[in-house]
């Protein structure tokens, strides 16, 4: 976003507006603490492996029911993916076009994602420990 050409200026005409806007932003803004940051890294490690598993048979993203709406959002790979790199760098999240005329049988839950990808893990051979010294 472009900077605010009144910030900072006492006579800013926004500042009579402020009394109609909420001061929690549903957005996050501002430096992570590192339970955030861990957080946000991890997510970023578990959507490279559910992209891997999942776009090849055809899933485009993740949906979310969203809680202001109650409506569905669809999220394709990278967009989730530059939405979780924009939090690490710098703690804040951009608004986003939607997904044009989405599909919904073609995205998944992020709980979805989380249950396959652990079927997947289950299901390889297991490891053969050597016993030997």
């Amino acid at each position: 976003m472009p900077p605010d050409p009144f910030d900072g200026d006492p006579d800013d005409p926004s500042a009579e507006l402020a009394e109609f806007d909420p001061v929690d932003s549903p957005f996050p803004t501002g430096p992570l603490d590192p339970e955030e940051r861990q957080a946000i890294e991890e997510d970023l490690a578990d959507l490279t492996e559910f992209q891997s598993l999942l776009a090849p048979i055809g899933v485009k993203g993740v949906a979310v029911q969203c809680e202001d709406c109650a409506e569905e959002h669809f999220h394709e790979w990278d967009m989730l993916r530059s939405n979780l790199v924009q939090l690490l760098a710098d703690g804040t999240l951009l608004p986003h076009e939607p997904a044009f005329d989405p599909v919904a049988e073609d995205y998944v839950t992020w709980e979805y994602c989380r249950g396959y990808a652990d079927a997947v893990r289950a299901m390889r051979p297991p490891r053969k420990l050597n016993w030997r010294r």
